[in-house]
């Protein structure tokens, strides 16, 4: 359990700013290669910087983060049956498969008693256990509804239009999520305990 803390400890800890730039890099190169050259270009750049971001990501931080090799992996996968199979309703649908994969995954460990969520967000926050079952659901949730949401919009509206709805849609969304789960933060926030005081 030790040697488990001290491995944790010792690993770099990356930079809020550095983890969004890794994150919506690829998303942004998508974007501008779809204006420019197609979605069929555009899928072969998100393949190529999803794979150079994780690396990176790697490089930076000797680990593994969970959530976007799940997502590096759908990625590659779907957009290779984009490319092979010249259909564009393969990576129109990886959202949507990516992000019900993550539901059922954090429901289903609430489900089982297990939290699973700490891990995928790196000890973001220091919150009580009550906190992140709490914090679990509501993200299982989340993902659910952007799901729905994003069959919603590729079935219903342009490719160009999902297109930017991917990159400029969803993130300001997730945001918007993510500053509403403040108050639940606030109150299951763990205080720590000064170096003096009686414990």
């Amino acid at each position: 359990m030790m040697n488990e803390s001290n491995s944790t400890a010792q690993r770099p800890a990356q930079p809020p700013l550095q983890k969004l730039v890794l994150e919506m890099g690829p998303l942004v190169l998508f974007f501008l290669s779809n204006y420019r050259f197609g979605l069929y270009v555009a899928t072969a750049v998100l393949m190529i910087s999803v794979v150079v971001a994780l690396l990176a990501s790697y490089y930076l931080t000797r680990k593994w983060p969970l959530m976007p090799v799940v997502t590096a992996v759908a990625v590659v996968l779907f957009g290779g049956l984009t490319l092979y199979f010249h259909n564009p309703t393969f990576i129109k649908m990886k959202p949507t498969i990516i992000n019900i994969i993550f539901g059922c995954a954090l429901l289903g460990s609430l489900a089982m008693n297990k939290l699973i969520l700490p891990t995928i967000l790196d000890q973001a926050f220091h919150i009580d256990e009550a906190g992140w079952r709490k914090l679990t659901f509501r993200w299982g949730l989340f993902f659910f509804f952007l799901a729905a949401l994003n069959e919603v919009v590729w079935r219903t509206q342009s490719e160009q239009f999902w297109v930017a709805f991917k990159v400029w849609g969803t993130m300001p969304i997730t945001l918007a999520f993510v500053v509403a789960q403040v108050p639940l933060l606030t109150r299951h926030e763990i205080k720590s305990v000064a170096s003096g005081d009686p414990q």
